[in-house]
Protein backbone atom coordinates (compact mmCIF):
# COMPACT_ATOMS: atom_id res chain seq x y z
CA UNK A 1 0.00 0.00 0.00
CA UNK A 2 1.39 3.43 -0.90
CA UNK A 3 1.52 6.44 1.42
CA UNK A 4 -1.59 8.05 -0.07
CA UNK A 5 -3.63 4.90 0.49
CA UNK A 6 -2.24 4.56 4.01
CA UNK A 7 -3.29 8.13 4.83
CA UNK A 8 -6.76 7.58 3.37
CA UNK A 9 -7.21 4.38 5.39
CA UNK A 10 -6.06 6.07 8.57
CA UNK A 11 -8.34 9.09 8.03
CA UNK A 12 -11.32 6.80 7.42
CA UNK A 13 -10.52 4.86 10.58
CA UNK A 14 -10.42 8.07 12.62
CA UNK A 15 -13.74 9.29 11.19
CA UNK A 16 -15.27 5.95 12.21
CA UNK A 17 -14.08 6.38 15.80
CA UNK A 18 -11.01 4.17 15.49
CA UNK A 19 -7.49 4.71 16.80
CA UNK A 20 -4.37 5.20 14.67
CA UNK A 21 -0.64 4.96 15.42
CA UNK A 22 0.72 8.32 14.26
CA UNK A 23 4.37 9.38 13.86
CA UNK A 24 5.39 12.88 14.92
CA UNK A 25 8.80 14.52 15.17
CA UNK A 26 8.65 14.12 18.97
CA UNK A 27 7.31 10.60 19.71
CA UNK A 28 4.74 8.23 18.20
CA UNK A 29 1.17 9.10 19.14
CA UNK A 30 -2.06 7.15 19.58
CA UNK A 31 -4.46 9.33 17.60
CA UNK A 32 -8.24 9.71 17.81
CA UNK A 33 -10.90 12.23 16.81
CA UNK A 34 -10.67 14.98 19.46
CA UNK A 35 -14.40 15.72 19.12
CA UNK A 36 -15.52 12.12 19.69
CA UNK A 37 -15.78 11.25 23.40
CA UNK A 38 -16.06 7.51 22.69
CA UNK A 39 -12.89 7.58 20.62
CA UNK A 40 -11.09 9.59 23.30
CA UNK A 41 -12.28 7.11 25.93
CA UNK A 42 -10.80 4.33 23.78
CA UNK A 43 -7.44 6.15 23.91
CA UNK A 44 -7.61 6.32 27.71
CA UNK A 45 -8.54 2.64 27.80
CA UNK A 46 -5.74 1.58 25.47
CA UNK A 47 -3.19 3.56 27.46
CA UNK A 48 -4.66 2.95 30.90
CA UNK A 49 -4.41 6.74 31.28
CA UNK A 50 -6.18 8.62 34.11
CA UNK A 51 -9.08 10.72 32.84
CA UNK A 52 -7.86 13.81 34.73
CA UNK A 53 -4.72 13.98 32.58
CA UNK A 54 -5.57 16.23 29.59
CA UNK A 55 -4.65 15.36 26.02
CA UNK A 56 -3.06 17.58 23.38
CA UNK A 57 -5.17 18.53 20.37
CA UNK A 58 -3.04 18.21 17.23
CA UNK A 59 -3.92 20.43 14.27
CA UNK A 60 -2.55 20.97 10.79
CA UNK A 61 -2.04 24.71 11.05
CA UNK A 62 -2.66 27.88 13.03
CA UNK A 63 -5.93 28.55 11.18
CA UNK A 64 -7.41 25.36 12.65
CA UNK A 65 -5.86 26.13 16.03
CA UNK A 66 -7.55 29.55 16.14
CA UNK A 67 -10.93 27.86 15.72
CA UNK A 68 -10.50 25.74 18.83
CA UNK A 69 -8.41 28.03 21.09
CA UNK A 70 -8.31 31.73 21.93
CA UNK A 71 -5.00 33.16 20.75
CA UNK A 72 -3.44 36.30 22.21
CA UNK A 73 -0.39 38.17 20.90
CA UNK A 74 2.00 35.89 22.81
CA UNK A 75 0.44 32.77 21.31
CA UNK A 76 0.57 34.26 17.84
CA UNK A 77 4.29 35.03 18.20
CA UNK A 78 5.16 31.56 19.48
CA UNK A 79 3.10 29.76 16.83
CA UNK A 80 4.66 31.87 14.08
CA UNK A 81 8.13 31.01 15.33
CA UNK A 82 7.81 27.33 16.20
CA UNK A 83 4.89 25.79 14.28
CA UNK A 84 4.77 23.30 12.80
CA UNK A 85 7.02 21.85 15.48
CA UNK A 86 7.45 20.54 19.02
CA UNK A 87 5.68 23.31 20.98
CA UNK A 88 2.29 22.93 22.69
CA UNK A 89 0.32 25.97 23.84
CA UNK A 90 -2.27 25.80 26.63
CA UNK A 91 -4.93 28.41 25.86
CA UNK A 92 -8.57 29.16 26.72
CA UNK A 93 -10.93 26.89 24.82
CA UNK A 94 -12.87 28.53 21.97
CA UNK A 95 -14.89 25.59 20.60
CA UNK A 96 -15.80 23.03 23.24
CA UNK A 97 -17.33 20.70 20.65
CA UNK A 98 -14.13 20.46 18.60
CA UNK A 99 -12.12 19.10 21.55
CA UNK A 100 -14.49 17.23 23.82
CA UNK A 101 -14.66 17.61 27.59
CA UNK A 102 -13.06 14.21 28.17
CA UNK A 103 -10.04 15.16 26.05
CA UNK A 104 -9.66 18.37 28.06
CA UNK A 105 -10.14 16.55 31.39
CA UNK A 106 -13.04 18.88 32.15
CA UNK A 107 -10.91 22.02 31.95
CA UNK A 108 -11.79 25.35 30.34
CA UNK A 109 -8.47 25.27 28.48
CA UNK A 110 -7.06 23.27 25.59
CA UNK A 111 -3.51 22.14 24.85
CA UNK A 112 -2.84 22.52 21.12
CA UNK A 113 0.06 22.07 18.73
CA UNK A 114 0.80 21.67 15.02
CA UNK A 115 3.25 18.77 14.57
CA UNK A 116 5.93 18.99 11.90
CA UNK A 117 6.20 15.37 10.75
CA UNK A 118 5.03 15.11 7.11
CA UNK A 119 2.85 12.04 7.76
CA UNK A 120 1.22 13.76 10.73
CA UNK A 121 0.58 16.82 8.58
CA UNK A 122 -0.85 14.69 5.77
CA UNK A 123 -3.20 12.81 8.10
CA UNK A 124 -4.40 15.98 9.86
CA UNK A 125 -5.21 17.58 6.50
CA UNK A 126 -6.98 14.46 5.27
CA UNK A 127 -8.98 14.16 8.48
CA UNK A 128 -9.89 17.84 8.53
CA UNK A 129 -10.03 18.50 12.27
CA UNK A 130 -8.10 18.20 15.53
CA UNK A 131 -6.79 14.86 16.74
CA UNK A 132 -5.75 13.91 20.23
CA UNK A 133 -2.51 11.94 19.98
CA UNK A 134 -0.86 11.19 23.33
CA UNK A 135 2.27 9.08 23.20
CA UNK A 136 1.44 5.58 21.99
CA UNK A 137 2.67 3.79 25.12
CA UNK A 138 0.78 2.29 28.00
CA UNK A 139 0.44 4.92 30.72
CA UNK A 140 3.58 5.31 32.81
CA UNK A 141 5.79 3.50 30.31
CA UNK A 142 8.55 5.18 28.26
CA UNK A 143 7.22 6.88 25.15
CA UNK A 144 7.82 5.04 21.84
CA UNK A 145 10.20 6.66 19.37
CA UNK A 146 10.10 3.85 16.79
CA UNK A 147 7.21 2.27 14.93
CA UNK A 148 8.02 -1.16 16.37
CA UNK A 149 7.86 0.09 19.96
CA UNK A 150 4.59 1.93 19.31
CA UNK A 151 3.03 -1.21 17.86
CA UNK A 152 4.31 -3.28 20.79
CA UNK A 153 2.73 -0.89 23.29
CA UNK A 154 -0.72 -0.09 21.86
CA UNK A 155 -0.80 -1.42 18.30
CA UNK A 156 -3.35 -4.11 19.16
CA UNK A 157 -5.96 -1.42 19.89
CA UNK A 158 -5.61 0.41 16.56
CA UNK A 159 -7.50 0.29 13.28
CA UNK A 160 -4.55 1.65 11.27
CA UNK A 161 -0.90 2.56 11.76
CA UNK A 162 1.55 4.84 9.94
CA UNK A 163 5.26 4.02 9.93
CA UNK A 164 7.24 7.26 9.80
CA UNK A 165 10.62 5.87 10.83
CA UNK A 166 12.49 6.84 14.01
CA UNK A 167 11.34 10.08 15.62
CA UNK A 168 13.78 12.92 14.97
CA UNK A 169 13.52 14.55 18.40
CA UNK A 170 12.53 11.72 20.73
CA UNK A 171 11.06 13.88 23.53
CA UNK A 172 7.49 15.06 23.96
CA UNK A 173 6.75 18.67 23.03
CA UNK A 174 7.48 21.67 25.20
CA UNK A 175 4.25 22.82 26.91
CA UNK A 176 3.66 26.49 27.72
CA UNK A 177 0.50 27.87 29.37
CA UNK A 178 -0.56 31.35 28.24
CA UNK A 179 -3.44 32.09 30.61
CA UNK A 180 -2.29 34.99 32.79
CA UNK A 181 1.46 35.00 33.17
CA UNK A 182 3.21 32.51 30.88
CA UNK A 183 4.29 29.27 32.55
CA UNK A 184 6.57 26.46 31.39
CA UNK A 185 4.56 23.33 32.18
CA UNK A 186 6.84 20.80 30.50
CA UNK A 187 10.33 21.35 29.06
CA UNK A 188 11.09 20.00 25.60
CA UNK A 189 12.98 20.61 22.37
CA UNK A 190 11.89 24.25 22.17
CA UNK A 191 13.91 25.61 25.06
CA UNK A 192 13.04 28.07 27.80
CA UNK A 193 15.55 30.56 26.37
CA UNK A 194 14.00 30.42 22.90
CA UNK A 195 10.52 31.06 24.30
CA UNK A 196 11.58 33.82 26.69
CA UNK A 197 13.32 35.62 23.82
CA UNK A 198 9.88 36.12 22.24
CA UNK A 199 7.47 36.60 25.16
CA UNK A 200 9.56 37.37 28.25
CA UNK A 201 10.17 35.42 31.47
CA UNK A 202 8.40 32.13 32.11
CA UNK A 203 7.07 31.37 35.58
CA UNK A 204 7.27 27.91 37.11
CA UNK A 205 4.61 25.31 36.42
CA UNK A 206 2.91 24.69 39.76
CA UNK A 207 -0.13 26.97 39.37
CA UNK A 208 -1.16 25.40 36.05
CA UNK A 209 0.51 21.98 36.23
CA UNK A 210 -2.78 20.08 36.04
CA UNK A 211 -3.43 21.60 32.61
CA UNK A 212 -0.48 19.76 31.04
CA UNK A 213 -0.03 16.12 30.08
CA UNK A 214 2.94 14.29 31.50
CA UNK A 215 2.71 15.72 35.04
CA UNK A 216 2.15 12.49 36.96
CA UNK A 217 4.68 11.36 39.55
CA UNK A 218 5.60 8.08 37.85
CA UNK A 219 5.30 9.16 34.23
CA UNK A 220 7.70 7.70 31.64
CA UNK A 221 8.64 4.93 34.10
CA UNK A 222 10.43 1.69 33.18
CA UNK A 223 9.92 -1.36 35.37
CA UNK A 224 13.45 -1.23 36.85
CA UNK A 225 14.21 1.48 39.45
CA UNK A 226 16.39 4.39 38.32
CA UNK A 227 19.32 5.87 40.26
CA UNK A 228 20.08 9.33 38.91
CA UNK A 229 23.36 11.29 38.79
CA UNK A 230 25.33 8.09 39.28
CA UNK A 231 29.11 8.09 38.84
CA UNK A 232 29.13 4.40 37.90
CA UNK A 233 26.84 1.36 38.10
CA UNK A 234 26.64 -0.76 41.25
CA UNK A 235 26.31 -4.52 41.34
CA UNK A 236 23.58 -5.66 38.95
CA UNK A 237 22.61 -2.18 37.71
CA UNK A 238 22.50 -1.41 33.98
CA UNK A 239 24.54 1.67 33.02
CA UNK A 240 22.91 4.54 31.10
CA UNK A 241 25.81 6.84 30.37
CA UNK A 242 26.37 10.26 28.86
CA UNK A 243 29.61 11.65 27.43
CA UNK A 244 33.00 10.10 26.72
CA UNK A 245 33.26 8.10 29.93
CA UNK A 246 32.77 4.52 28.79
CA UNK A 247 31.47 1.41 30.47
CA UNK A 248 29.27 -1.57 29.73
CA UNK A 249 25.63 -0.79 29.03
CA UNK A 250 24.17 2.10 27.05
CA UNK A 251 25.34 5.64 26.33
CA UNK A 252 22.85 8.35 25.41
CA UNK A 253 25.60 10.26 23.59
CA UNK A 254 29.30 9.33 23.75
CA UNK A 255 30.08 12.82 22.39
CA UNK A 256 28.01 14.59 25.06
CA UNK A 257 25.50 15.86 22.48
CA UNK A 258 22.19 16.70 24.21
CA UNK A 259 20.23 16.48 20.96
CA UNK A 260 21.51 12.94 20.37
CA UNK A 261 20.80 12.09 24.02
CA UNK A 262 17.21 13.31 23.75
CA UNK A 263 16.62 11.27 20.60
CA UNK A 264 18.01 8.14 22.30
CA UNK A 265 16.45 8.58 25.74
CA UNK A 266 13.27 6.50 25.58
CA UNK A 267 14.67 3.83 23.27
CA UNK A 268 17.67 3.31 25.58
CA UNK A 269 15.48 3.32 28.69
CA UNK A 270 13.46 0.56 27.07
CA UNK A 271 16.56 -1.40 26.10
CA UNK A 272 18.05 -1.06 29.60
CA UNK A 273 14.73 -2.12 31.12
CA UNK A 274 14.86 -5.36 29.09
CA UNK A 275 18.34 -6.33 30.37
CA UNK A 276 18.28 -9.83 31.81
CA UNK A 277 19.18 -10.10 35.48
CA UNK A 278 19.36 -6.34 36.06
CA UNK A 279 18.33 -4.96 39.45
CA UNK A 280 18.16 -1.30 38.39
CA UNK A 281 19.37 1.38 35.99
CA UNK A 282 22.16 3.78 36.96
CA UNK A 283 22.00 7.05 35.01
CA UNK A 284 25.00 9.32 34.55
CA UNK A 285 24.66 13.06 35.27
CA UNK A 286 23.11 15.09 32.42
CA UNK A 287 23.80 18.84 32.14
CA UNK A 288 20.66 20.79 33.10
CA UNK A 289 20.91 23.30 30.25
CA UNK A 290 19.02 23.53 26.94
CA UNK A 291 17.61 20.13 26.03
CA UNK A 292 19.19 18.76 29.21
CA UNK A 293 16.40 20.39 31.22
CA UNK A 294 13.83 18.29 29.35
CA UNK A 295 15.93 15.10 29.60
CA UNK A 296 16.36 15.53 33.35
CA UNK A 297 12.65 16.28 33.74
CA UNK A 298 11.78 12.94 32.08
CA UNK A 299 14.38 11.07 34.13
CA UNK A 300 13.11 12.54 37.43
CA UNK A 301 9.56 11.51 36.51
CA UNK A 302 10.75 8.03 35.55
CA UNK A 303 12.45 7.78 38.96
CA UNK A 304 9.30 9.02 40.75
CA UNK A 305 10.71 12.31 42.00
CA UNK A 306 8.33 14.77 40.29
CA UNK A 307 4.64 15.15 40.97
Amino acid sequence: MDATADIAKAAAALKSGGLVILPTETVYGLAADAANPRAVAAVYEAKGRPSFNPLIAHVADITTARRIARFDDRAERLAAAFWPGPLTLVLPIADEAAVCDLARAGLDTVAVRAPGHPLAQALLKAFGGPLVAPSANRSGRPSPTTFADAMEETGASTAAALDGGPCAIGLESTVVALLDQPRLLRPGAVTRAEIEALIGPLSEAEADARRSPGRLTRHYAPNLPLRLNAEEPRGDEVWLGFGPRGGAGFNLSPDGDLTEAAANLFAYLRAADRSLGAAGIAVAPIPDTGLGEAINDRLRRAAGFVG
